[in-house]
């Protein structure tokens, strides 16, 4: 039985270093553009971080950052979290200031624009904890919260099971789902939803649903009516209570660490954010495998690629974002404590930025990018060795490309075709 065992952790250890080179390969099935760098070769976009943004009116404190939007003016809307000023793991105390509202618009220079939110209305329910926001080609903002019972809930409201659509300024257009359901994979209810993206193509919004599903929920923009989901490689997605139970196994010199967990790749683990590229591929953060996903806008399943997945940090392939060019050359990944730089076609990891505040906070719960290359962050969560940190919302402007170089000497990685 022992011996069946070790053979087939043998045959699953075989599996997967057969399977991770490949999860470099082209993303379109083809080599890459000629322009667009391998490891090694350099020409990676360089940032600089910009002390001056943004800037919040004086009379207001900006709460944990939880998201951040580009929108087609490249205006920064940025999602925070006012309830996270109560939280004992927040800065010192602010006796004069108060809490800024959630929805903040600023210029991309930081040039505060407008502030609404955080108030419950008719038909809606405002999140009790604030997670994603978007701004639609047609300037729909799009909300989302991820409280679930009485994790994440500062403000101790139902569940936060809702897709919220608002004008630009603030007005209410339309909620899909209804707070304080409970969700489930089998159901159409949300569970701890991360972010919600407009596909002007199909008129859909898409949603990683999230913390407590772990799935891709797609409604139309218009009506709020369901149309379609999925999980990991376009499998069906299953509840908790509803997946294989792993084998025990043991550790040993055969099988130290993969043996029992292939069927965990098999779902996602908190799906985090989701973004399109101009090409049309849905980009997937999904966070607790540490890996991307990409699909097509109808489910089928694409390419992968996994995330510093020996890293000691286990806050991996939070966001996603694109560099501006046509071609979207670039793909930026959100981790701790870098930004990693990937060649968006083939995957390859190229190189990486670090966000580290001066506290060692990483600013990347959730990243965007603005038509001008610059790079922006967000707060949630805080690492400090003095036990405070950052909060809000970060820019790293973009300052151009480092000096390319001809491979060889780089390491190419290039495969056959």
């Amino acid at each position: 039985m022992k011996r069946n065992a070790s053979l087939a952790c043998v045959l699953f250890g075989i599996a997967v270093c057969w399977l991770f080179p490949r999860l470099s390969s082209p993303v379109f099935g083809q080599a890459a553009p000629s322009e667009a760098p391998h490891i090694g070769e350099g020409g990676l976009p360089q940032f600089a971080r910009d002390s001056n943004f943004p800037k919040v009116p004086s009379k207001w404190r900006m709460g944990f950052g939880s998201d951040v939007a580009v929108d087609a003016q490249d205006h920064i809307w940025v999602l925070s979290r006012p309830h996270s000023l109560r939280h004992p793991r927040s800065t010192p105390p602010d006796l004069v200031s108060v809490p800024a509202p959630p929805v903040m618009e600023f210029d991309n220079e930081g040039n505060f624009i407008q502030a609404w939110g955080g108030e419950s209305g008719p038909g809606y329910q405002w999140p009790s904890n604030e997670h994603g926001i978007s701004v639609d080609e047609k300037g729909f903002v799009w909300i989302v919260g991820n409280a679930d019972g009485a994790r994440n809930n500062p403000a101790n409201l139902p569940n936060d099971n809702q897709v919220l659509k608002f004008t630009r300024e603030g007005k209410f257009v339309m909620a899909i789902g209804k707070s304080g359901q409970t969700g489930s994979n089998a159901t159409e209810v949300l569970k701890g939803a991360t972010s919600a993206r407009f596909y002007a193509k199909t008129n859909e919004v898409f949603v990683t649903d999230g913390y407590g599903n772990s799935r891709v929920m797609v409604y139309d923009a218009d009506t709020g009516a369901f149309k379609r989901m999925w999980g990991a490689y376009g499998n069906k997605p299953l509840d908790m209570d509803k997946r294989p139970v792993e084998p025990e196994s043991k550790p040993n010199e055969l099988c130290p660490m993969v043996c029992g967990i292939w069927s965990v790749f098999q779902q996602f683990s908190v799906p985090h954010d989701i973004k399109f590229s101009n090409d049309g591929l849905a980009y997937i953060a999904d966070r607790g495998n540490k890996r991307v996903q990409v699909f097509t806008p109808e489910g089928k399943f694409v390419a992968e690629q996994f995330i510093a997945i020996d890293s000691k940090y286990p806050l991996q392939a939070r966001s996603v974002a694109f560099s501006p060019d046509p071609a979207q050359r670039f793909l930026y990944v959100a981790g701790a404590p870098d930004i990693l730089i990937l060649n968006r076609r083939t995957l390859e990891i190229l190189g990486s930025f670090t966000i580290g505040t001066p506290q060692g906070d990483p600013p990347g719960h959730l990243i965007n990018a603005d038509h001008e290359g610059n790079v922006y962050a967000v707060q949630a969560e805080l690492s400090g060795a003095d036990g405070h940190g950052g909060a809000g919302a970060y820019k790293f402007t973009f300052k151009g490309y480092s000096p390319r170089v001809a491979c060889p000497p780089c390491e190419p990685t290039k495969r056959p075709q």
